[in-house]
């Protein structure tokens, strides 16, 4: 009888232990993988919100660059580790949905492989054009390329590019032919398109921001089902006469599948709060982010419905994005 009373305050004590472990989460820093060099909207975003974590946690969230390939690198790196929340990722729709969509034989799959923890930030693109094109609105815009297939150029920030499938996704609700001309990065992109190289393209907000503004270039609609408030005049693709058509990159939370749930949750209520605080807010604002947080339910659908969205993009190419 003492031998099992023995065992059995061993087995009592070792789960007691287990539960407070995961109670105390985090007892030791956390590190956060940013699929980026310092300097894009990840790790901006990320920095801002290690500072308010630490103060809420009491513990150090270290923020861990590791670009390459498009984030390829950096997922591969977050599925080794332990399921136990010290180590996160934030990943978008091109490290996650897009790499999916364009390369079969990747080795990870965001459904099976991490655990999807809250959306944080979308990143939405604007449609801009030339001054010189004689287009002043997106259904002249359409007309202009409808009289002239295959002849007015696009750029974008390179074959598979968030901007390339934009506008692979458009072109195909429009009905137009339209020419790719890829660029390395978006900077390159919207010089590309000041200069006149090409007609249009799809552009991050902070980019193309101060040129809408002198006119330099001229701004048709937004990518996203709402309007941004860095940009309160330029109207959505949807107002113009295409229902639904709402594509933006989305600056998500992960870690490696089976990090348990109470973690997720502490988590997500924790980066939720971090991301409406008001300095944070302003921030990600004048940056052209926007709140996309809204619980771990909706992101997983989300993840899901961005992983259908840009393999049917793929497929209207061809699935050829080389």
């Amino acid at each position: 009888m003492r031998i099992t009373a023995f065992w059995l305050a061993a087995i009592l004590s070792a789960g007691l232990a287990h539960a407070q472990g995961r109670d105390a989460y985090p007892s030791r820093p956390v590190r956060m993988i940013i699929p980026a060099a310092p300097g894009g909207n990840p790790d901006v975003l990320a920095r801002m919100l290690a500072k308010k974590l630490a103060d809420t946690f009491g513990r150090a969230f270290v923020v861990e660059n590791m670009p390459g390939a498009g984030g390829v690198v950096a997922a591969e790196a977050v599925v080794k580790t332990l399921p136990d929340g010290y180590t996160l990722f934030f990943g978008d729709s091109g490290a996650l949905a897009i790499n999916v969509a364009v390369n079969s034989g990747i080795s990870f799959h965001p459904l099976r492989d991490f655990t999807l923890i809250t959306a944080l930030a979308s990143v939405p693109t604007v449609l801009v054009v030339n001054p010189s094109v004689p287009a002043a609105s997106l259904q002249e815009f359409v007309a202009l390329a409808k009289s002239r297939p295959g002849q007015l150029a696009f750029g974008s920030a390179g074959n598979g590019s968030i901007h390339h499938l934009t506008m692979a996704i458009f072109a195909s609700r429009a009905g137009i032919e339209l020419l790719h001309v890829p660029y390395k990065g978006g900077t390159a992109l919207v010089a590309a398109v000041l200069g006149g190289e090409v007609q249009s393209g799809w552009s991050g907000i902070p980019n193309v921001l101060q040129a809408i503004r002198t006119g330099r270039l001229r701004a048709l609609c937004i990518s996203t089902a709402r309007r941004s408030a860095s940009v309160p005049d330029v109207p959505t693709a949807a107002e113009l006469g295409f229902p639904g058509f709402d594509v933006a990159t989305t600056i998500g939370l992960q870690a490696v599948a089976g990090v348990p749930s109470e973690i997720v949750a502490r988590l997500q209520a924790a980066f939720a709060a971090a991301l409406r605080d008001p300095d944070i807010a302003e921030r990600m604002s004048n940056l052209g982010m926007e709140l996309a947080e809204n619980g771990t339910e909706s992101y997983v659908r989300y993840v899901r419905q961005d992983l259908e969205r840009y393999a049917a993009a793929v497929k209207l190419l061809g699935g050829n994005v080389q």
